[in-house]
């Protein structure tokens, strides 16, 4: 059963498609050729906020969005311009009971990270309810995320057109490859495979994964298990089976990835743009006045502010080493710090004994939610410390706070080489194999980025980078070429269907 917050769009309203197809987009001011379209987020809130940011981007060319999640992941996204309320439905749907999984647990931030396949499981179940919400409202497109695999098959019983749209960048996409299907290429099966370029990439680039990274990939379960998909299954035919690939990204930035991305794939791929994040980043903010004060207490530039997202969180080991290479940093810092991952993640991780009364005077740890967006705009945040998860990158970029890189999960790894190869960002030297890293090496890293002479081509790079990222008319031309297209390939099935 779906619950709606408001009516979706109305029944009566047929379709006409768009007869402009020269180059120059047409003007979304049409209002014959508005389009009905849904957002079908992964449950992890780097995912769903950029979603959401692309959902405001379409609703604000007058289009109508029906963004569907679960009713407590809809409670907790940031509140919607009221000007954009009429042309967004937020849509309910509750997720179906799993085994292992909590009562509560309605996104990544609420489990352990090894209890995240049970959460993936659910979502596979809302199947059933996607299909009776395409069968009632037909709408013109789904945009779909990843783990979402089974979406295209769904939607094509109802005349539904499907996107697959990527929050993560091309680069990653591009270096995992074509579909499962696909015969050109030879598959790749051991890790090491992966810790150089591919076949299908014809140009030279450091962009590959280091090995700790890649097992730590292969230990999550990259072949699956009788429960559960695999994510790289996922991943792979979900771009394989869409009708068109959207990705999170820009041209000017990586265009021989999108290229990439168009051959193996033999589609057309559409970057939408950074999705740089806008208004209030939600949260309770009942700390905002004694964090405010502290930083309005340190010298411009100074501060290193430490955040990993909603789903990474360090080792003991890790923890150690990183808050005593703060300490000896002598730099100032602001640490957002996750110690256990929901109610029921029983290997919580505690800072060194005497750390906090040691750092007392130049240090914050915060181990409840924090307002990044807030804290990034500061004078005093001079660098960021952060996981290379991509929504925290075009954050940082936002506010010009050059990066530091220390990768966990997933597409960091790609990520960090990318934000290295471009001087974005400088990676915390680990060990290739296990990933290990020293006190000394955070240290070193957070003062040449934030401090030191040798570093300033990663403030000055991330300046560069800011108009790229966040011009909101580059932006809008993305978004505009891509409902152009969304426009005027919709599925024919539909074209006199109502929504």
């Amino acid at each position: 059963m779906y619950v709606y917050q408001s009516q979706v769009a109305n029944k009566s309203t047929k379709h006409k498609t768009c007869s402009n197809r020269a180059q120059t987009p047409p003007s979304m001011a049409d209002q014959d050729c508005k389009l009905h379209i849904v957002m079908f987020p992964w449950l992890a809130f780097g995912h769903m906020i950029p979603f959401l940011e692309l959902t405001k981007l379409i609703a604000q060319k007058g289009h109508k969005v029906s963004f569907v999640s679960s009713p407590r992941n809809i409670d907790r996204l940031p509140k919607l311009p009221p000007a954009l309320s009429s042309l967004i439905n937020f849509v309910k749907l509750p997720l179906p009971p799993i085994p292992n999984l909590p009562e509560n647990a309605e996104a990544t931030i609420d489990l352990p990270y090894d209890d995240v396949k049970y959460l993936k499981k659910a979502h596979d179940g809302l199947r059933e309810a996607m299909a009776k919400f395409f069968q009632e409202y037909r709408p013109d497109w789904v945009l779909f995320d990843f783990d979402a695999y089974w979406v295209p098959e769904v939607a094509s019983e109802f005349g539904v057109s499907t996107a697959f749209f990527s929050i993560c960048i091309a680069a990653f996409l591009g270096f995992l490859g074509p579909g499962p299907s696909d015969v050109k290429y030879e598959k790749r099966t051991a890790p090491e495979e992966f810790t150089v370029l591919p076949e299908w990439v014809k140009f030279t680039s450091p962009v590959t994964f280091r090995l700790h990274e890649i097992l730590r990939i292969f230990s999550d379960g990259v072949a699956g298990d009788e429960d559960n998909v695999s994510d790289l299954f996922r991943l792979l035919s979900s771009a394989e089976n869409c009708d068109v690939l959207a990705v999170r990204s820009c041209s000017e930035f990586e265009p021989e990835w999108l290229n990439v991305l168009e051959e193996i794939h033999r589609k057309r791929v559409f970057p939408v743009g950074q999705l740089p994040t806008t208004g209030y980043d939600g949260g309770d903010d009942v700390t905002h006045e004694s964090w405010s004060e502290w930083l309005d207490s340190q010298a411009s530039g100074s501060v290193v502010y430490v955040a990993f997202g909603s789903e990474a969180k360090p080792s003991q080991l890790e923890l150690t080493e990183l808050a005593l290479g703060l300490e000896l940093s002598g730099l100032p810092f602001f640490w957002v710090l996750r110690t256990k991952r929901g109610e029921t993640d029983s290997d919580s991780v505690e800072l060194p004994e005497g750390f906090e009364e040691r750092t007392r005077n130049r240090g914050v740890v915060c181990t409840s939610w924090a307002p990044q967006l807030r804290i990034l705009s500061h004078d005093s945040v001079g660098g960021f410390l952060t996981h290379s998860g991509w929504t925290s990158v075009v954050e940082a970029i936002q506010f010009e706070k050059p990066l530091i890189l220390l990768t966990f999960l997933s597409d960091q790894g790609i990520n960090s080489r990318v934000i290295e190869e471009k001087k974005m960002g400088y990676p915390i030297p680990r060990d290739p194999r296990d990933g290990s890293f020293t006190r000394d090496s955070v240290a070193d890293s957070v003062r040449l980025v934030v401090a030191e002479e040798g570093g300033r081509i990663y403030r000055d790079k991330i300046k560069e980078m800011k108009g790229l990222f966040c011009d909101k008319d580059r932006q809008d031309a993305y978004v505009e070429r891509f409902l152009c297209h969304l426009q005027t390939h919709r599925n024919p099935k539909n074209s006199s269907i109502s929504s």
